[in-house]
């Protein structure tokens, strides 16, 4: 079944029910126990938003990915207070974000790593679409200016009088890179379990007005394209190109450029992940950056190297595989893998930039090993030639019997690969170093590694996975895990930005990550290396494999100052509006000094201005004003036990924000801020911290922040006290056999029960192509000439063409004639000297969606390389007047990783039931003092009594 509205109802009810059911019993043995720690999902409308969204997405995954873009990606009205105007960013900012990237790249990386400077640049729409998103109410009456020959409508003038607001938050929505957009249910439902902890959970649109209203600002929200059918770096060159839009705007927009300094980047997920590169790209260049970036749990390493990924499964929505999907004619491009999708790696000579490496140096780069190892001097005569497979420690060592390796070359601990008799892989458990016999040898005669951050002995790079076991075969992965890049692109630095060669010399960044998320850890890891580039290095593989990575990590030395939070409360909503305040309406001289609103003085007015907040207000307040009690250090923040009165749950978030300030200035009197060194000779710098409200608290580098489930902040334990920042350079972006069993036990499971599924799909891929190439021969029939080409003999008459600018063409304009524009520099044709990736539907055929591209291209919109448009055969427009999905004159509709779906029932959509559901609950749950928390008191309390609980409590 589709993912649609029935079928979302019908996945909500069992969902809703058994959720109030295990919640009972659970909150019954804890009153029984007397348990008195506190948790989010003590909240049984808590518990019951979680695993709503965690049950949207585990449909999701039983689904075509193309159901779940079309579900997720559909046009929703917007809420009457609520100022949104779509516009379309054009191809001039389009090309100008392609140039940048194209100078980025430089020549050999385009041709070899991306696979050409063309096929990403080739979309469906006449550029991309956007929104402007303001709160009415916030915008007065007062005239603006325009010119007064310019005839403006509704929605352009709306977007006039937005610039009453100064500040922009230019938004990029999450949503795994492939699903999701700027107006639907989006807020998260893929907004992971972080986003559960900010009620109210509605629409991306609403969540991100929240963020404006509060910030007494306006936001811009960008509708990427996304893959697997617009892969990296499609969805960069859409990010770059709306912010391009924002400060340097075409000719005939409407807005007014806005400066950078006003501008403030924020995305979640994989939004954020896509912020942040951008950031990098920005800096790299020589552009001006923003004024800061607000990062909720950003997405940021793709090869899952951190041990998060596996600890933190049972308490995350993303499904315990990650994102499969039912087999469909888009996705997996290997729906049935002949072989098996991971086999033993083949010790090949290292392939060209660009390609999968190999665990088996060649010889010349053995020569250069050699000469830097000592007492081993002679080159194994087979190495550079095919070979059989051989041990990870063969592969990577020369050097047999040396010192025992020190540690297992950054594996998670559990776990080890072998294979039956048939081939297939199955996890057992593996010997303790040193331990046990290997070929009936001692443990002193086992073969030995060198330390894995020495750059002479490389680390392995995707599709080759690292194995805990040095003395094991290597294995290799052969079909693509991640639909946003090919396997082989997933350590690359604009994928994975994790593996920037620095992180330093950024703006002001405000990163925020949910405790139980599997993310978890690269984004506390990302934080620490923003603010410490010289303390954690990007490992030497990535520095000696990219130019511009080791140019950056000398070049970029200063630290980025980083405010990390780790938090399981809903007190996000007023610390972002803060901070967007803050680096918007200060100058670069101060915002030097001090880029964190929590230490300004004297200390901001904040009006509590939320719906949420004037529904506190009416509650009961507290008699007695008090200060929460620091919780020890030494304790982890999901044992802290809370000691809060009722009055104390009842805060708003002002008065939260407020009392969070005065913890911050104690952990700073208390030394456990990080400063800014003093650059003369490495002290610390003295710190004016107390009592002084006429000036800001200066020079702090980074606050590192855990946030309680009341929203009350401590300070995080010492660094040398977190897991993530535990692990060496060398053990970051690789692929290790833990994640990767996981995802092959999944895939392996959907393989066997979509099979026949997935035969159909082989069979469905040829008829695409079949109709693709007969559209495109018959189109040449009737006079398509690109580029380079002269007339054929066969030709008709060559038709007459209209060359415009995209501007000045509709794409939804009734024509029986296309146009050629101009600034629309590529199509879907002109792609045979490059290399796509196999998802990319720009150089596919076999995909409904591919179709309608080359359709659209030749007859509705082509591109400069095309010198005519033809009339289409009257063959192929009476087959499509039949065609319910086509249409003789009108442009057929893009792929719904691009083009938004306009539903014909209307304000009746899944989407809407879902946001009613999850909003009522996280509403709900943020008003613990109201009626509904009382009344989940009472079920729980009639359901502990049941089970036999007599505790009051």
């Amino acid at each position: 079944m589709p993912v649609s509205t029935f079928s979302a109802a019908a996945n909500i009810t069992p969902v809703v029910v058994k959720t109030f059911y295990t919640h009972s019993k659970r909150k019954g043995k804890k009153l029984r126990e007397h348990v008195k720690e506190d948790e989010a999902r003590d909240d049984i409308f808590f518990d019951e938003a979680f695993n709503i969204v965690k049950a949207f997405i585990l449909m999701g995954t039983k689904n075509t990915v193309e159901s779940l873009q079309a579900f997720t990606n559909t046009h929703v009205p917007a809420s009457p207070w609520a100022a949104v105007c779509p516009v379309r960013i054009p191809f001039y900012s389009c090309n100008r974000a392609a140039d940048i990237l194209i100078d980025w790249f430089g020549p050999e990386d385009l041709k070899l790593i991306v696979g050409g400077e063309k096929w990403w640049q080739v979309r469906g729409l006449d550029g991309i679409d956007g929104e402007w998103i303001a709160e009415k109410g916030q915008l007065s009456d007062e005239k603006f200016n325009i010119n007064s020959t310019q005839k403006l409508t509704d929605s352009q003038k709306e977007i006039k009088r937005m610039e009453q607001l100064e500040t922009v938050m230019l938004y990029v929505h999450g949503g795994g890179y492939f699903w999701g957009s700027i107006s639907n249910l989006n807020n998260y439902l893929y907004q992971r379990y972080l986003n559960l902890l900010f009620p109210p959970a509605d629409t991306h649109r609403y969540q991100i007005l929240r963020y404006a209203r509060k910030a007494k600002g306006r936001a811009f929200a960008v509708n990427y394209r996304k893959a697997p059918q617009y892969p990296w770096p499609c969805p960069l060159q859409d990010v770059l190109a709306a912010y391009l839009y924002l400060i340097d705007p075409p000719p005939n927009a409407v807005h007014q450029a806005v400066p950078a300094s006003k501008i403030v980047f924020a995305g979640d997920s994989a939004g954020g992940g896509l912020a942040l590169t951008v950031l990098t790209i920005l800096r790299d260049v020589g552009m001006p950056l923003p004024a800061g970036a607000v990062l909720i749990s950003p997405w940021v390493d793709l090869t899952h190297s951190f041990p998060s990924i596996m600890k933190n499964t049972e308490t995350d929505i993303i499904p315990p595989h990650g994102f499969l999907s039912k087999p469909s004619v888009l996705w997996p491009v290997d729906v049935i893998k002949d072989g098996g999708r991971v086999t033993k790696a083949q010790s090949n000579p290292p392939p060209k930039p660009g390609h999968a490496d190999t665990m088996w140096p060649e010889q010349g780069r053995v020569k250069k090993m050699m000469k830097r190892s000592q007492g081993h001097t002679k080159v194994p005569k087979d190495v550079g030639k095919e070979k059989s497979p051989q041990p990870q420690d063969t592969m990577m060592s020369f050097e047999h019997g040396k010192d025992d390796m020190e540690n297992n070359m950054g594996g998670v601990d559990g776990a080890s690969a072998n294979t039956d008799k048939r081939g297939t892989y199955k996890v057992e458990s593996s010997l303790p170093h040193g331990e046990g016999l290997i070929d009936g040898r001692g443990p002193d005669s086992r073969p030995s590694l060198p330390d894995p951050d020495d750059i002479d002995f490389w680390q392995p790079k995707p599709p080759k996975v690292l194995m805990k076991d040095p003395h094991s075969v290597p294995l290799e992965l052969r079909s693509q895990i991640q639909q946003y890049a090919t396997t082989e692109q997933l350590s690359h630095p604009l994928v994975s930005p994790i593996l920037q060669g620095s992180l330093g010399n950024l703006c002001p960044l405000y990163i925020i990550t949910g405790d139980g998320e599997v993310l978890r850890d690269e984004i506390i890891y990302l934080a620490h290396r923003a603010a410490h580039p010289d303390e954690y290095p990007v490992r030497e593989g990535i520095l000696r494999d990219g130019w511009r990575q080791k140019e950056n990590a000398k070049k970029f030395t200063k630290p980025t100052k980083v405010h990390l939070q780790v938090l399981q409360a809903k007190y996000a909503y007023r610390s972002i509006a803060e901070f967007v305040k803050h680096v918007t309406q200060n100058s670069d001289e101060h915002l030097a000094q001090n880029p964190f609103p929590e230490l300004h003085r004297p200390a901001s007015h904040i009006s509590s201005d939320s719906h949420s907040d004037k529904q506190n207000k009416t509650s009961h307040q507290p008699k007695h004003k008090h200060k929460e009690k620091v919780v020890d250090k030494s304790v982890p923040l999901h044992h802290t036990t809370s000691k809060s009165s009722p009055s104390q749950k009842e805060k708003t978030d002002v008065q939260l924000y407020k009392e969070n300030e005065d913890e911050l200035e104690k952990q700073i009197q208390n030394h456990k801020a990080e400063q800014v060194p003093c650059l003369a000779h490495g002290d610390m710098p003295s710190v004016r911290v107390v009592r002084d409200q006429e000036h800001d608290i200066p020079n702090v580098l980074m606050i590192r922040e855990r946030v309680d489930i009341r929203g009350h902040v401590r300070a995080m334990e010492p660094k040398d006290q977190i897991p993530a920042l535990a692990l060496k350079p060398a053990e970051v972006g690789i692929i290790k056999e833990d994640p990767l069993f996981k995802w092959l036990q999944g895939q392996e499971e959907w393989d066997k029960r979509y099979r026949k599924t997935a035969e159909k799909v082989i069979k469905k891929r040829l008829e695409y192509t079949a109709k693709a190439l007969l559209m495109i021969s018959h189109a040449r029939e009737q006079g398509l000439i690109l580029e380079g080409e002269g007339r054929t003999g066969s030709s008709p008459t060559r038709p007459k063409t209209e060359r415009v600018s995209s501007s000045a063409t509709g794409s939804s304009s009734r024509t029986t004639h296309g146009k050629i524009q101009e600034d629309r520099r590529w199509g879907p044709l002109d792609l045979a000297d490059e290399r796509p990736p196999p998802s990319a539907i720009a150089a596919r055929l076999d995909t409904p969606e591919a179709l309608a591209l080359i359709k659209k291209s030749i007859y509705h919109t082509a591109p400069a390389t095309h010198k005519t448009v033809p009339k289409m055969k009257t063959s192929d427009a009476i087959r499509a007047a039949f065609d319910p999905n086509d249409d003789p004159y009108r442009p057929p509709d893009q792929s719904v990783s691009e083009q938004q779906v306009r539903t014909s029932v209307m304000h009746i959509h899944g989407l809407r039931v879902w946001e009613s559901l999850v909003s009522y609950f996280m509403r709900k749950s943020s008003m613990k003092a109201g009626n509904g928390v009382r009344a989940a008191g009472s079920l729980v309390a009639g359901a502990g009594n049941k089970i036999g609980v007599t505790s009051s409590d």
